[in-house]
């Protein structure tokens, strides 16, 4: 006498072979940048700085905080600004939209420009909380040829012989969903504290800055320091820099997704 094999489930077994191709297609896309600029379109060699009113802009799974104003025939801002600028030559005020790589990180057109104002840091806000392996950061024109060069307004950078130990740093705070900070990470867009002169530098790359340790975040939170400072006006240093893809960290969606499979095999 034959017995015959139970009959297996298609059903659950489709199932399960379905969030297995997801886990690998979320693996396979883990380092797809959240935010990239790209989707901002400009003419050619221009910019955005809010002259619309709109408050800020969106990229991916971000959106950042912009202040325009305007009185009589002056306007200024502060917050995020974003261009596809190529011009690295510019100095003064006329390169505070151009980034000193002359274009935005790996193949990008558009990247972002922060200007650190009076009233709130530049501030970019997550549409998801999660953890972000980093991003990509450079000095604009403006403030490059500032340090390099120096102005009627600021230092150059080491002085005349080099000696003096200038820095220039980006500080990004992190905070949780219920605005609790979770830490911060310093990166220096110039530093000339060497012993070894020669090992002084003023960034003119696109540099990553690794954010892994600030853990989940909702917002981060962007300002600005330098050795070029008085007590009673501020700093002198002129307070911007570039910022080009956002990165997410790979294991929060593979936890994800793995979290998914373990809920599916409980319920067979």
């Amino acid at each position: 006498m034959f017995t015959h094999a139970p009959k297996r489930q298609p059903t659950k077994l489709l199932c399960l072979w379905s969030v297995c191709l997801a886990i690998l297609t979320m693996a396979a896309t883990a380092d797809a940048a959240i935010a990239t600029f790209e989707n901002l379109k400009l003419p050619p060699q221009s910019y955005w700085n809010g002259s619309d009113n709109s408050g800020g802009f969106a990229s991916g799974g971000a959106f950042f905080k912009n202040n325009y104003y305007r009185a009589d025939q002056y306007e200024w801002w502060d917050g995020f600004a974003y261009s596809n600028r190529a011009d690295t030559l510019t100095q003064g005020m006329d390169g505070q939209y151009n980034a000193i790589t002359g274009r935005g990180q790996g193949k990008s057109a558009t990247y972002g420009i922060a200007y650190v104002g009076w009233q709130q840091p530049p501030t970019m806000k997550l549409s998801t909380a999660q953890i972000l392996r980093g991003l990509y950061v450079t000095n604009d024109n403006f403030t490059y040829y500032a340090m390099r060069d120096g102005t009627l307004f600021s230092d150059k950078f080491g002085g005349s012989t080099g000696d003096i130990p200038d820095w220039f740093k980006l500080s990004i705070k992190g905070k949780d969903v219920a605005g609790n900070v979770t830490g911060t990470v310093d990166f220096y867009l110039a530093d000339f504290q060497f012993i070894d002169n020669s090992q002084d530098y003023i960034v003119d790359t696109w540099r990553f800055v690794d954010l892994t340790s600030l853990g989940e975040v909702k917002t981060l939170e962007f300002t600005l320091t330098s050795s070029d400072t008085q007590p009673d006006v501020g700093m002198n240093t002129p307070a911007y820099f570039c910022l080009d893809t956002v990165v997410p960290e790979p294991a929060t969606v593979l936890l994800l997704g793995l979290g998914t499979l373990l809920a599916v095999r409980r319920r067979r």
